[in-house]
C-alpha cells in the first residue's frame, strides 16, 4: 500500500549527470597537469635561486678581496714614485718594498701572482716611476717588462783583445764617454797600484817601455756594470777578474817554470793571438823550447802589436823594428803582454804540450790563412820550406784584404 504522505524525489536525467562528471572530470584533469609542471618547474626555480644566492655570496667575496688585495692604493693619487730595483734583488724583497713604500696592498699576494704567472725570474733591475693609481697588474707588467730606466749593463771584452780595442769598443757602445780617458788610465796604471800584481808591473825595469801598463790584465769575460760607472770603475771590475782567473796555483805553477805573473801573462799573450785553442798548448811548447835554449821567440804577433800591422806577409823592414815587443831582434820575452789572454791561454802557457817539449820542435807557422792551422818543425830547414810553401797564401790573404 503506498504511502501518499511520503515526499518524492524527481529523477536526474543523463544529460545532467554527465555534465557534473564532466566538471569533476576537468578538475581533476586540470590539477594533474597543474601539480606535473609545477613538479618539473620547481627543482629549476630552486637551483636558480641557490645559484643566485652563490653568485652573489662569490661576487660579494671577489669584491672584498679585490679591495683588500688587488685595488690600487689610491686611485686618484697618480703622482710618481721612484722605485729602484737593485740588480739580483729577490722577488720577496721587491715585493716587501712596494708594500713598505704604499705602492700595493700585499707583498704576499704580489709575489703568489707573479709565481704563479711565471714571472718571478723576470723581474728587471731599474729606476721605475709607479703610482698609487697603478692596478697590481700594471706594476707587474712595468716591473717584467723593464721600462724603467736601467741600472746595469753587460759589456764583453773577447779573448785576444788589446786595450786599444776594449777602450774603443766601450766608447762606440756608449758605456764610456770617450776612449781616451780610459786608456790614458790604461798606460800609466798608477791609479790601480793598489791591487799587488799592478805594483809589480810598475816595479818592473822595463815599464815605461810598454804601451799600456795594464795590457795584459783586463781579463776577458762578459760583465755587468752599473750604467754610470766610470772608466776607473770599468778597469778595476776587469782587474779583479784577473786576479780570480790568476789563482794562486797558477802563481806557484808559474814559479816552477821561472816565470812571474807577468811573464807567465805575456806568453799567454803570444799564444792567444798566435793559435786557435787547439794549438795553445803546441804554441807553448815552441815558445818554452826556444826559450831554454836562449833562442829569439821569432814570433809575428809581438812585431804586429808594435807596429800596428795586420799584415800576415811582415817584410824585413817591418821584422827589424826597434821595439821592446820585437821578437825577432831581441831574444827572451817581450817587454810586457800584447793582448788580453784568455784562462785557456794561460793554462796552455803554464803546462805546453809536453811531447813538443820532448821532442823538441821550435818553429811553426800559418798554413792557408783562413783556416788558422799551424805548422809545425823541428828543424830550420823545415820550417824554411813550410814558409816558402805557404808566403803566397799569405801574401794573396793580405792582398784580399786591401793590404
Amino acid at each position: 500500500m503506498k504511502n501518499h504522505n511520503q515526499k518524492q524525489h524527481p529523477k536526474k536525467n543523463s544529460a545532467q549527470e554527465w555534465d557534473a562528471q564532466s566538471l569533476r572530470d576537468s578538475r581533476s584533469y586540470g590539477f594533474f597537469w597543474y601539480d606535473w609542471l609545477w613538479r618539473i618547474i620547481r627543482p629549476a626555480i630552486i637551483f636558480i635561486c641557490a645559484g643566485l644566492i652563490i653568485f652573489g655570496g662569490l661576487a660579494f667575496t671577489i669584491n672584498k678581496l679585490y679591495q683588500l688585495y688587488l685595488m690600487p692604493m689610491d686611485t686618484n693619487d697618480t703622482n710618481a714614485i721612484s722605485f729602484v730595483i737593485e740588480s739580483g734583488s729577490s722577488l720577496t724583497s721587491v715585493a716587501q718594498q712596494l708594500e713598505n713604500q704604499g705602492i700595493i696592498r700585499s707583498h704576499s699576494v704580489l709575489k703568489y701572482l707573479m709565481d704563479f704567472r711565471g714571472l718571478g725570474q723576470k723581474i728587471q733591475a731599474g729606476e721605475y716611476q709607479l703610482s698609487r693609481a697603478m692596478s697590481i697588474s700594471e706594476i707587474i707588467e712595468q716591473l717584467t717588462t723593464g721600462d724603467g730606466k736601467p741600472l746595469t749593463r753587460n759589456i764583453t771584452v773577447i779573448p785576444g783583445w788589446t786595450i786599444q780595442t776594449i777602450a774603443n769598443s766601450l766608447a762606440a757602445d756608449g758605456v764610456i764617454p770617450d776612449a781616451e780617458s780610459f786608456l790614458s788610465m790604461c798606460r800609466t796604471g798608477e791609479e790601480f797600484s793598489d791591487y799587488y800584481y799592478i805594483a809589480e808591473v810598475m816595479a818592473t825595469p822595463k815599464v815605461n817601455q810598454r804601451f799600456y801598463a795594464l795590457e795584459g790584465y783586463l781579463a776577458p769575460d762578459t760583465y755587468q756594470v752599473y750604467t754610470n760607472a766610470t772608466p776607473n770603475d770599468i778597469i778595476r771590475k776587469l782587474l779583479s777578474q784577473t786576479e780570480t782567473v790568476f789563482s794562486e796555483a797558477y802563481r806557484e805553477r808559474a814559479a816552477a817554470l821561472g816565470l812571474s805573473m807577468d811573464q807567465a801573462l805575456t806568453l799567454a799573450s803570444m799564444i792567444e793571438k798566435e793559435a786557435k785553442s787547439q794549438d795553445f798548448a803546441k804554441v807553448s811548447a815552441v815558445f818554452h823550447n826556444r826559450l831554454d835554449k836562449n833562442m829569439a821567440l821569432g814570433s809575428d804577433v809581438t812585431v804586429q802589436y808594435s807596429t800596428g800591422s795586420e799584415k800576415m806577409a811582415l817584410t824585413d823592414r817591418e821584422l827589424s823594428v826597434i821595439s821592446a815587443y820585437n821578437t825577432y831582434t831581441n831574444t827572451g820575452l817581450p817587454v810586457g803582454p800584447i793582448c788580453n789572454p784568455s784562462k785557456a791561454a794561460i793554462e796552455a802557457a803554464l803546462n805546453p804540450d809536453t811531447t813538443f817539449i820532448t821532442e823538441e820542435y821550435l818553429y811553426f807557422c800559418s798554413m792557408e790563412p783562413s783556416s788558422g792551422e799551424l805548422y809545425f818543425s823541428k828543424t830550420l830547414e823545415e820550417h824554411n820550406a813550410a814558409v816558402s810553401r805557404y808566403r803566397p797564401l799569405w801574401e794573396e790573404y793580405d792582398r784580399n784584404r786591401g793590404l
